[in-house]
This record gives structure tokens, sequence and C-alpha cells, in this order.
């Protein structure tokens, strides 16, 4: 039963009334990921032209004995150019992220995400569309293809936090030998702002935001993926990638993609 009498105390819910409550609630949640990823999309303040305003962050938090360790895998993963930014922000235990404390004895990584771009493009009048969240296979140091898709539109959870928890990367096969499996994420766009986006994108690698793969164009597929006619494709590294990285090599890390916002001029250089 969802329910279990307690003597003359009345009755109490088991697990499996939980489970059953939390099952009924699927459906209301499937709109909740795309929804707060508009939200964030229009807080987005950052202006690629006076390198100021608001940008979307991850957060990640560890133990902070490790943190040196971690830090140099997260520095090798930036290096390569397989992430939104080498900028971050570093939260002391104690710190409040949003609804999120950073516990006693850890430390907080505040990454910038790949959706902030999403954000500006909005900014400047670009219609952008958030489509999917994806692993991307590297081969010899050259993306090939998505090999797995989740839309945004179509799940009641973060695309990129499903893939994280289901250790679906390569990271350190790119970093030790050039082949492997990373973490992006696809957007589109009209044809016609091509070039104002090309511009934009422009502007944003100057203030150290990037991670486009490759080559934005117009077609049937980007690396794989669908694209609808008359729009192009832009796929772009998730800004966790470098955290992926340090779960592989067995550390333990909680992240939350598309976290919150932040000031740009709090982000630091982290070499």
């Amino acid at each position: 039963g969802f329910t279990q009498r307690v003597g003359y105390s009345g009755r109490i819910i088991t697990k499996k009334g939980i489970a059953e409550i939390n099952n009924a609630l699927v459906g209301d949640r499937m709109g909740f990921v795309i929804s707060r990823i508009q939200e964030l999309l229009y807080s987005t303040t950052f202006d690629p032209y006076k390198k100021s305003g608001n940008i979307i962050i991850n957060l990640s938090i560890m133990d902070k004995d490790d943190f040196d360790k971690n830090m140099e895998l997260i520095q090798a993963v930036i290096q390569e150019g397989y992430t939104v930014s080498p900028r971050c922000h570093i939260f002391e235990e104690g710190a409040n992220v949003s609804n999120i404390t950073v516990p006693q004895g850890s430390v907080g990584i505040a990454t910038i995400c790949s959706l902030t771009i999403d954000g500006v493009l909005l900014k400047q009048g670009i219609p952008i569309e958030t489509k999917y969240g994806g692993i991307i296979q590297v081969d010899n140091g050259i993306p090939v293809r998505f090999t797995d898709l989740i839309s945004y539109t179509g799940t009641s959870l973060d695309p990129i936090k499903i893939f994280l928890s289901k250790r679906m990367t390569d990271v350190m096969g790119i970093l030790d030998h050039g082949s492997g499996l990373l973490l992006a994420n696809l957007r589109e766009a009209p044809i016609i702002a091509h070039k104002n986006i090309m511009d934009i994108i422009g502007r944003l690698n100057s203030a150290d935001i990037g991670g486009v793969i490759g080559h934005i164009h117009a077609g049937d597929t980007v690396l794989s993926a669908p694209i609808s006619p008359g729009r192009i494709g832009i796929p772009i590294y998730a800004g966790v990638n470098p955290l992926a990285a340090v779960v592989e090599k067995g550390f333990e890390v909680s992240t939350y993609p598309v976290s919150s916002m932040m000031d740009y001029g709090d982000m630091n250089k982290i070499f």
C-alpha cells in the first residue's frame, strides 16, 4: 500500500507511496529544465563589447584536500580548449550559491556555462533555441560526431547532468592519446543571422568565452545531430568538461550544471 497504519496515531506514507508521488510529478517536471534555462538566458546581461555583466555558471563541489590535484587536471583540459573559458571562481566552505551551500571541508568551483553564449546571442536580438545536450566523439583531436543526444524539451533532468552521473565521458582518453568522449550541447539559430552570430562569437572569444566546435554552417546535420530547415547548428563544448576529467580520475565531485548567475568581473583566469 501507499500508506501504513501506525497504531491509533494515524497513517504514514510508505516508500512505495513516496515513489508513486515522485512518478506522478514527472509530467509536471518535463518542462522545468527548459523553462529554467530560458529564465537564465533572459537574465544574462553580459555585454561582449564592454566585457561586463552577468553570466551563467556551473557549480562543482569537491573535497578541499583534493583541490590542488584537481586543479592540475582542470587546467590541462582548459589548455586543450575543451571547455568554455579559462575563467572560474573559487567558493570557500560555507558559501551559499543560489540554493546550494558549500559544505565544511569542501571547496566550490564556478565555471562559465556554455549557455551564457545563448543568453548573449538572445540579448543581441538573435532568436536562439537551445536544443540538445550530448556526448561528442573526438578522434585524434578532431570532433567527429555526437554519439548521444538528449533534447532539453524532452527531459525532466538536465542532459549534461545525466551524462555526468552516468560517467559517459572519456576526457582522459583525449588528454592521454587524443581520442575520447566529451560533453557538449547544440543550439539552433536562423541562417540569416549567421554573420551577426560570428561577429558576436568573435567578441566573446576576446573576453575568454568560447568553446564553439568547428565551423558553424547550415545543413541537415551538424556532427551527425539533426538541424531544422532554414537554421544553423552551433555546437559548443560544455563548461564542466574539466570536472568530468576529475571524476574519471576517481575524485568525488558534485556538479550542478546551469546552476546560477554571477558577475563576469568575479571570474578569474586560472592560468
